[in-house]
């Protein structure tokens, strides 16, 4: 079972804290990883072509040590893009606005290769890539894992809504529903830089935090007026 806590961090921002509890005989993730650090630190390359560049050359595409901060973000945050992609993927024949169409083909560029990237640490590391396969004992048969929690997250009842909707009223719903979701995944990604251990992973944190706090901006403007 996971639990998410909101508290006040620095600066009085929200933060999302993942706190994995597992019952006797569980699962512990380690704070632990190959040694080999080559690639640790690429400059100024994006984390997504790092980590592209590592698989073809066969090198690890996370190198260094890890911690489960590190893989809860990984495992928390691949289902979190792939609702981003699902919303992004209603605009085609329901947005209006051109600005929202050109937005979400933009998130679904650069969503998708970050859940590829973060599935291959996770292959790595030698982690699942979902959460709900850490637990011993859990029921995996139940249609999967409930994210509604999670920070940002849609839920069904909000989903539906989107799909009915169409023009105008599709946009201004998905730029309130997207802003809400980009500031779920802001959240993780700054605990993932406090309290993550990879330097690949608290790259793709960083990238994620800066991408989507512009596009947050820009999706605010974009409600403001329609």
């Amino acid at each position: 079972m996971i639990v998410y806590k909101r508290a006040l961090g620095r600066s009085n921002r929200r933060r999302v804290a993942l706190v994995s509890v597992v019952a006797a005989g569980g699962l512990l993730l380690t704070a632990c990883g190959g040694n080999d650090t080559k690639g640790a630190d690429r400059g100024g390359e994006s984390s997504v072509s790092a980590t592209q560049n590592a698989r073809n050359a066969g090198e690890n595409p996370a190198p260094g040590a890890f911690n489960d901060a590190d893989v809860m973000f990984a495992q928390m945050m691949i289902p979190h893009h792939e609702q981003a992609l699902e919303m992004a993927k209603l605009a085609d024949g329901r947005a209006s606005d051109a600005e929202i169409k050109t937005l979400a083909e933009e998130i679904e560029k650069a969503q998708d290769p970050e859940i590829q990237t973060m599935k291959s640490w996770l292959k790595a590391w030698g982690k699942p890539e979902s959460a709900e396969e850490s637990m011993p004992g859990m029921d995996h048969g139940s249609g999967g894992m409930d994210h509604s929690g999670m920070a940002g997250m849609m839920s069904d009842e909000d989903m539906e809504k989107l799909k009915a909707a169409k023009d105008t009223e599709f946009d201004r719903m998905f730029a309130q529903l997207m802003i809400d979701h980009h500031k779920g995944a802001v959240e993780m990604a700054e605990d993932e830089q406090a309290d993550g251990r990879n330097a690949t992973a608290k790259k793709l944190a960083g990238d994620v935090v800066k991408n989507q706090s512009v596009e947050i901006e820009q999706l605010q403007k974009i409600l403001d007026r329609l």
